[in-house]
């Protein structure tokens, strides 16, 4: 997420986090990259001009802090801008409320918004523990309807019928009734994709919102169109009274625009991020995490929050007690451990969260492929039971049958061998010495050092 963006001002950074003093000289050579760097990633010219101006400020103007040399305090400035310029916290939804608490999604067309109502609702219902209902008042779509009934029946939330000779009006007015029955704590109201200049449909969704005045209005959109999605948000803010905004598809955003112009131009806040297809694919927006990653500093907290949720406990609990009593980390193992990865957005999303990962060679990044751990699950896949459980009895001409059987070659075994040997003299150590829960609360610890962003060098 952010790749390019992140690239240029890690690399810009770089070069100023050494120096003994901050001058005018070094603080504009070092503002010309960070403005081009906003530019490439399409932050929005007032933007940009805005950021660079209070940037410079700060740090001609700053006094140094002792816990840092000056080229870090630079660093910190940028980093607390970028906060800034993104909403300085998050920003909940607010569903204090008499149930059902109605919340109002809009958006164009192809943003993603119908996906979006179902995260939202596993989300709530999974973290918030809310009862959730959904209705989708889209009756222009083919099978938008359809559509949001099968995402709701994977998240397990409500779904109230509709059907597309009704009128959205009707439709909303109803689920609210059902909602009430069924007592949901939220209805989620789906709505038909629209653009700001097509005048009945805008009037249709302003009638929506005067009808049902939901506590909640959000704008799902697009994160890969850049500024233009900070400039559709505000038309629609000039239409509706929108209480956020969402942004969707941020996991394929290279350039990181649109999170950096959002809150700037509407003045509202983004209130959450599409992070992938899966249906729990929605993390909270926190400035100054996404700060963090954008520096190449990680973001702990979220990795932590996540290893929470999703990591299988009892699965890890067994693990560690079985190594502590001497019997070997197998490759059945192995392949839980892939699968818990998996569970957590894949190697490539969990590296974005570690602080310095940034900072590693193209050639060690290219290795950290999500692919490649995919081709592992097949290759032990491929195995017998008796094989994962005993690796040592793999021969050269079992492993030529694993490796027609997996559709690899006989080398891509070996190395899977070999990387199971190294991941089970790594477990070996880790489970003797306590060590998950110790470098959690050693990455937490590091989070919490006061008036710093995570993964910046203390002194």
């Amino acid at each position: 997420m952010f790749e390019n963006l992140s690239d240029r001002l890690t690399q810009t950074l770089r070069g100023i986090s050494g120096k003994s003093k901050l001058t005018e000289e070094n603080v504009s050579s070092a503002l010309r990259d960070v403005r081009m760097a906003l530019l490439e990633a399409d932050v929005a010219l007032p933007v940009v001009k805005s950021f660079i101006e209070q940037v410079k400020q700060k740090a001609l103007g700053t006094v140094i802090n002792n816990a840092l040399n000056p080229g870090e305090q630079f660093v910190k400035i940028v980093h607390d801008e970028l906060v800034h310029t993104m909403g300085d916290a998050n920003d909940a939804l607010n569903l204090a409320t008499a149930p059902p608490a109605i919340v109002l999604m809009a958006g164009l067309q192809g943003a993603g918004k119908t996906t979006t109502v179902a995260k939202l609702a596993g989300y709530l219902q999974e973290r918030e523990k809310k009862k959730v209902a959904v209705v989708s008042a889209d009756v222009y779509r083919p099978a938008a309807i359809q559509q949001l009934q099968t995402l709701a029946g994977e998240v397990g939330a409500q779904f109230v019928e509709s059907s597309a000779d009704e009128k959205p009006l009707a439709i909303a007015e109803r689920a609210v009734a059902e909602a009430k029955k069924q007592f949901a704590d939220v209805l989620i109201v789906d709505t038909a994709g629209r653009l700001a200049v097509d005048a009945d449909m805008m009037e249709e969704i302003r009638a929506l919102q005067q009808g049902l005045n939901p506590i909640e209005t959000l704008f799902v959109v697009d994160a890969m169109t850049g500024q233009d999605a900070a400039n559709t948000a505000q038309a629609f803010n000039e239409a509706l009274t929108l209480t956020g905004v969402v942004l969707a598809k941020a996991d394929g955003d290279a350039r990181g625009g649109a999170a950096l112009s959002v809150r700037a131009i509407t003045g509202k806040p983004i209130k959450f991020l599409g992070m992938g297809e899966k249906s729990d694919a929605l993390e909270p927006f926190y400035p100054d995490r996404l700060a963090s990653r954008i520096l190449g500093m990680g973001d702990v907290l979220t990795l932590i929050e996540e290893a929470e949720r999703k990591v299988d406990k009892q699965k890890a609990q067994r693990l560690a007690k079985k190594i502590q009593r001497g019997r070997k980390f197998d490759l059945e193992d192995f392949r839980d451990q892939i699968e818990q990865m998996s569970n957590m957005g894949g190697i490539s999303s969990m590296m974005d969260k570690l602080p310095g990962m940034g900072q590693l060679p193209p050639g060690a990044q290219a290795q950290l492929d999500d692919g490649l751990f995919k081709r592992m699950g097949v290759i032990i896949d491929s195995m017998t039971p008796h094989e994962r459980r005993f690796p040592d009895v793999i021969n050269g001409s079992r492993k030529q049958r694993i490796a027609k059987g997996s559709g690899v070659e006989v080398p891509d075994v070996n190395r899977l061998l070999k990387q199971h040997k190294q991941m089970q003299k790594m477990m070996k150590k880790v489970t003797k010495k306590g060590g998950m829960q110790k470098m959690m609360r050693g990455m937490q610890a590091m989070q919490g050092m006061k008036g710093m962003p995570p993964g910046m060098p203390r002194r």
